[in-house]
């Protein structure tokens, strides 16, 4: 278990006051001058060395991510930092919490990566449900102003670095990268064609990194304690503490900074009281964000929760959003919602997830009640296939990814629904398991 002297984020749950005094105090905005008098290229090579990997979901090398910026910027095209805020992946809840309650770890990681990577300025993609929160956040860019942390000659390091905060429309599309910059152009929020990749020309045609709000809010601290400190946590390739964002059938739903890899039943035991109604009543548990497959209870029990642990078991960390399901749900009903989901964010600009998410969700649905022949759920598959990897972005696989699971490994009680509704009356799956 995390020792409290290990944690990043000291006021996660809000104790204290959000402020720039109280954040001095936890000690941000420590002698950030210091920080980046070590210059560009060591801030990126010890980011390396820590074993820092993306916080968003795709787990990217993120000192990797920031070598690829280009080190000889001109004025006429300068590199942009932009951070990803755009929140929307359902289950993950983790950046609300940094942005309201230690918004300055933000920012001042948003100055020494952006520095590193020769940025002028960062763009942070808030997104727009969270109204509260971006509310701090303008507060807390203001206070940094004032206090000469950032604009010209950022803390007295002679180097000149603005942030800008830009709240979305509660697009879920725009936490895809490029489809973020889009937005942010002030355009409509679908992805591009890659390449060209953002490092080559992202925003306004420039050289441009994105990166989830807790991959750069940690950066500060990681050069403080030193990249072996942070590289301490975790198995290998799967260095650091991370933020899991717990909810459903646990006895206390909670947002909680954990070393990674720490076993799944430790992390549920330890910070949520267990699972509702005892072990024995879990039924599967969606690890990383409903975009990842669903893991059945018997496979999850002792896994590491890292990225390559439950890639082992064909799911994924994701954001680490962790959804517990115990044995009072109807499972195929889930999914449906989730395949509703993609279908309702679906930018529509590529056919086969345009075309194929409301048509998935349509037989999920038949599925669902039964109304259904159990030929459709190979049908039903082999569609999902059809769509994963076909598109621009990754929605078409986020959306067949959660069937694809529920096949794999529930294709019994979507088969026991047709052949009761068949011969008449739906038993629940309490009294299958009976």
């Amino acid at each position: 278990m995390l020792a409290d002297k290990d944690r990043i984020f000291t006021n996660l749950y809000g104790y204290q006051p959000w402020t720039l005094d109280a954040a001095i105090k936890r000690g941000d905005w420590d002698n950030t001058k210091k920080l980046l008098e070590i210059g560009q290229d060591a801030i990126i090579e010890q980011v390396k060395a820590s074993g820092l990997r993306g916080r968003g979901g795709a787990g990217f090398p993120t000192g990797m991510k920031w070598s690829f910026m280009p080190k000889n910027p001109t004025p006429e095209r300068p590199s942009f930092l932009v951070i990803n805020a755009d929140e929307s992946e359902p289950g993950s809840c983790k950046d609300r919490e940094i942005i309201r309650h230690d918004p300055h770890k933000l920012l001042e990681g948003a100055l020494v990566a952006g520095f590193a990577m020769r940025a002028r300025a960062a763009y942070i993609y808030i997104r727009g449900e969270y109204i509260r929160e971006a509310e701090t956040l303008f507060a807390a860019i203001e206070e940094a102003y004032a206090k000469g942390l950032l604009g010209k000659n950022a803390c007295g390091s002679g180097y000149d670095f603005d942030v800008f905060c830009h709240r979305g429309a509660g697009a879920y599309i725009c936490g895809e990268e490029t489809a973020m910059i889009e937005s942010l152009e002030g355009k409509k929020g679908q992805p591009r064609l890659k390449p060209p990749f953002p490092a080559g020309a992202g925003l306004y045609g420039c050289p441009t990194t994105v990166n989830n709000v807790e991959s750069i809010a940690v950066v500060p601290t990681i050069l403080r304690r030193s990249p072996e400190w942070f590289a301490s946590f975790g198995a290998e390739n799967n260095r650091g503490t991370k933020l899991f964002q717990i909810s459903g059938h646990v006895e206390k739903p909670c947002v909680v900074e954990e070393a990674m890899s720490i076993p799944f039943r430790e992390l549920i035991e330890k910070h949520c009281g267990g699972i509702r109604g005892g072990w024995d009543n879990l039924l599967a548990v969606i690890p990383g964000g409903s975009s990842v497959p669903l893991v059945p209870a018997e496979q999850i029990m002792d896994c590491p929760m890292d990225f390559d642990g439950l890639k082992a078991l064909g799911s994924g960390l994701g954001t680490a959003a962790v959804i517990v399901m115990d044995k009072s749900t109807d499972i195929v009903k889930a999914i449906s919602r989730i395949s509703y989901f993609y279908k309702h964010e679906s930018c529509g600009q590529c056919t086969p997830c345009r075309e194929g998410t409301g048509w998935m969700w349509r037989v999920m649905e038949r599925l669902r009640t039964g109304d259904a022949d159990i030929s459709e759920i190979d049908t039903l598959y082999n569609v999902t296939k059809q769509v994963e990897g076909h598109t621009i972005c990754a929605l078409g696989d986020a959306a067949a990814w959660p069937i694809q699971g529920l096949i794999k490994h529930f294709r019994p009680e979507i088969e026991r629904r047709i052949t009761e509704k068949q011969g008449g009356g739906l038993g629940t799956m309490q009294e299958a398991a009976e």
